[in-house]
């Protein structure tokens, strides 16, 4: 097994080196990156699964640098460029149940609230550690968050909020699924949330970036 390939995949996720062409990061340039490296160790026999698994440690080492403010949103969003470019050839695989993703991870912005930035952060960064990610958008009513749980059963739920205004829907929404679901878990975050905000709403989880939610997940998909 050619070891220093998938090794190389990993630090591509974590530096963001998405391909040959690709001028970012200044001290990878000229340098095949995920995209390239994913098609060689595909056509050299290298399991997906092992190549998901260096995806999931370069995507882990960045969103725990994230965390401690070692890079900021540009950086993380060129790693979760670079995850987007091995998963386009890793697909396939998913679908024909070579790879098993991890869960299923519905996520939403609440109704009454347009904002998406760190809705697409932590989705992108979830889907980059091994779920398969439901993504309904901005602006979600609590009938479309129910309706996909009960099209996904078993679901992890995610509900991100901007707007101070906007979390009282945010409540209705955790308070409906829990009604309907009660086993359904329902992890929230956002600016203005807390984990005493998430304790209030009866959520089973509260994640300040995207780090967390993915730590949450792995800690809540093990239980």
């Amino acid at each position: 097994m050619n070891e220093a390939l998938i090794t190389q995949i990993g630090i591509c996720i974590e530096k963001g080196k998405v391909n040959k062409a690709s001028p970012y990061p200044g001290d990878m340039i000229g340098q095949e990156g995920s995209d390239e490296l994913t098609r060689q160790a595909l056509s050299e026999g290298i399991g997906p699964d092992l190549i998901l698994q260096a995806c999931n440690s370069g995507m882990q080492r960045i969103g725990e640098r994230f965390s401690r403010n070692e890079v900021f949103v540009p950086e993380l969003l060129m790693a979760a460029k670079s995850m987007n470019a091995v998963m386009a050839h890793l697909k396939p695989y998913f679908q024909t149940g070579t790879v098993k993703a991890k869960g299923k991870f519905v996520i939403g912005t609440v109704a009454g609230d347009l904002h998406d930035i760190g809705k697409n952060l932590v989705s992108m960064v979830v889907e980059g550690n091994g779920w398969e990610v439901i993504d309904l958008g901005v602006d979600v009513k609590t009938a479309k968050f129910v309706d996909s749980v009960k099209a996904n059963p078993g679901c992890i739920v995610g509900l991100s909020a901007l707007l101070t205004t906007t979390m009282a829907n945010m409540a209705k929404t955790v308070q409906e699924i829990k009604n309907q679901f009660p086993d359904t878990v329902v992890i929230v975050g956002g600016a203005p949330l807390s984990t005493k905000a998430a304790e209030q709403m009866k959520a089973d989880g509260y994640a300040s970036d995207p780090q967390g939610a993915v730590a949450f997940l792995n800690k809540v998909s093990r239980n």
